[in-house]
């Protein structure tokens, strides 16, 4: 498998986050319009035991990855007078990809806020649209299902970039296709209300094969042991150490989409991943690994009582990095 960094530029506003499973969901559906049926189910062969034909991170701003999530002991103490502003702490979460060169205690210092990953681009802002539906027997809006409601949408800057990293088996779906189904996302929107022009986005140049290892000094290289992750992934039941693994979780709730908005049970179970940023320690790190997590549902083990072959994306990019070992662990 080959990793590839795609650059999207947000074109409208959006009613769902950019999130990896997500987009991989809008995938597959894009895929049976684009190759047919037979086509997806060819690709989702295996899915569920360790065989994805794509892997797909969240979308994070361009030149960055997730500050990893770990016990705040671990990061280098300031030494400038006065209590640390804890808020402020809090709101650094992208690490430039370019110090990843330098050592793990010192990330925290140089990792940035949404206001200041770029300086010049606004922070995304997320606004309620008001919308109404009409009782076409009173031409008026009223009460009940016809009370007027908002929805959140989030609003990103002309000039915001985002980083989608892939990673891909090329052997079974080319990068020509891979890119065609993402500029077909971009073009008739991702996620909710893309129907009412929510969603847009266009990819900027060709896709850049792309090892963020790479950015990483030799010698820290050399004392790599754990992994981190780029997207929501399911660890659960792999192995990784209890005591030096660290991550927060997030429910999904998901919910199908495409035709299957219109099955009448568009609901699917809710899953427990792991935010992207998690920090996994193995008990022997292959170096070579590019993704972590497993493939949740299918017939076996449904997430959808609707679609029981549904699939949910329970796998995440990584990058494998050298996390300090803690005397007392």
């Amino acid at each position: 498998m080959q990793t590839y960094c795609f650059t999207l530029r947000p074109l409208s506003a959006f009613g769902t986050p950019l999130a990896g499973d997500t987009l991989f969901g809008q995938l597959c559906w894009t895929l049976r319009h684009q190759l047919g049926n037979a086509r997806l189910n060819e690709l989702l062969h295996g899915y569920t035991s360790g065989q994805p034909f794509a892997v797909l991170s969240d979308a994070l701003p361009a030149g960055h990855v997730p500050l990893p999530h770990v016990p705040s002991e671990m990061w280098q103490k300031s030494t400038a007078a006065g209590a640390p502003d804890r808020k402020a702490l809090k709101k650094k979460k992208w690490l430039p990809v370019a110090d990843l060169a330098n050592p793990f205690e010192q990330w925290q210092s140089l990792a940035k806020s949404d206001a200041d990953v770029a300086p010049q681009v606004a922070t995304p802002i997320e606004r309620a649209q008001p919308h109404n539906t009409i009782n076409r027997q009173t031409g008026t809006t009223g009460e009940g299902q016809f009370a007027p409601y908002a929805m959140p949408q989030i609003w990103f800057h002309p000039d915001m970039l985002f980083d989608l990293v892939v990673v891909l088996d090329d052997a079974r779906l080319s990068l020509a296709e891979m890119t065609a189904a993402l500029e077909y996302m971009g073009h008739v929107g991702f996620g909710r209300d893309a129907s009412i022009g929510l969603g847009k986005f266009e990819l900027l140049g060709d896709a850049v094969l792309s090892s963020l290892r790479g950015e990483i000094a030799a010698p820290t290289t050399a004392a790599i042991n754990c992994f981190l992750t780029l997207g929501p992934c399911a660890p659960q039941g792999l192995g990784f150490c209890p005591v030096r693994s660290s991550y927060q979780v997030a429910t999904r709730f998901g919910r199908h989409g495409d035709a299957a908005v219109q099955s009448g049970q568009p609901f699917k179970r809710p899953v427990l991943l792991a935010k992207a940023g998690g920090v996994f320690w193995p008990e022997t790190l292959d170096a070579s690994r590019f993704f972590l997590g497993q493939g949740l549902g299918g017939a076996a083990n449904p997430v959808s009582l609707a679609m029981p072959e549904t699939v949910q994306q329970g796998y995440a990019p990584v990058i494998a990095i050298a996390r300090p070992v803690e005397t007392n662990a």
